[in-house]
């Protein structure tokens, strides 16, 4: 890698997130959003519009981030999870979630949402983690999120990491010399200088493999499935879950996407 083994790698932060209001006259509204920095997104919206905020946030805070769901492939990805969050009642996927009843609070309610979306297709397949920022509002979902979904508490880890460098690599590991060619473990087509490969977790193992590859591998026990859940590693034989293999592999760009605001998206979101 050259003078790029000491670079830092950003990973791009793609989540949704859910606010509560603490202001006494508008306690217990919601407002549910999409970011790429957490941190910086809440201060937005309790700054007011004219500090980046949303119009339905401005001047009833403040506002505190509750819940985060990040994990998300793609920002496309996030802004339509964002969007039936939102519009339960408009998206054709939660078509079983009955609407809010008159005696339900709205936090109770966009949990309830939550929960079925975690179980409705396409996102009951993505490498998701559902993080309670706030112990205090933490609820159990029902129905509970799928098994490969884990539940997270506190802030989210910092979106970057560094590439490791030779000498911090665990010993056993198989590191390819500087200048060989890298090849996909399962086409033994060679890796592309701009892809990040999926490799698998325990050091000795030398798995390094197309995303595609692994995938359809995975897939062979679950035919018919475009996205897998889990499967066995081709390398050392250990079970994997997909999603974990997506974020060790860190791939993003350093670019950080704007933050939307309801008002932005359209019915083009719908799912």
């Amino acid at each position: 890698m050259g003078p790029a083994e000491n670079t830092v790698r950003r990973r791009r932060f793609l989540g949704v997130y859910l606010l509560y209001c603490l202001n006494p006259r508008y306690r217990g509204r919601v407002y549910v959003g999409f970011t790429v920095n957490p941190a910086r997104r809440v201060q937005q919206h309790n700054g007011g519009r004219k500090k980046g905020g949303a119009w339905r946030t401005s001047g009833r805070g403040p506002w505190e981030m509750v819940l985060l769901v990040h994990g998300f492939p793609s920002a496309v990805a996030a802004l339509r999870f964002e969007w039936a969050w939102q519009h339960p009642q408009a998206s054709r996927r939660l078509t079983h979630v009955g609407p809010r009843t008159r005696a339900e609070a709205a936090f109770t309610f966009h949990l309830r949402v939550l929960a079925h979306m975690l179980r409705a297709p396409p996102w009951a397949r993505l490498p998701l983690t559902l993080r309670w920022l706030c112990p205090d509002f933490r609820r159990d979902l029902c129905p509970l999120p799928p098994p490969h979904v884990p539940l997270a508490f506190g802030p989210p880890p910092p979106c970057w990491s560094p590439v490791p460098r030779r000498q911090d690599l665990p010993s056993g590991s198989s590191e390819p010399e500087r200048g060989a060619e890298v090849c996909c473990t399962l086409c033994t087509h060679p890796l592309q200088d701009e892809e990040d490969p999926l490799c698998c977790p325990h050091p000795s193992c030398p798995l390094r493999a197309h995303v595609i590859c692994l995938a359809e591998e995975f897939l062979q026990e679950e035919p018919g499935q475009l996205l897998p859940l889990e499967g066995q590693c081709p390398g050392c034989k250990n079970s994997l879950l997909w999603g974990d293999l997506i974020r060790l592999c860190g791939m993003g760009t350093e670019e950080e996407e704007e933050d939307s605001e309801e008002e932005h998206w359209t019915d083009m979101l719908a799912t």
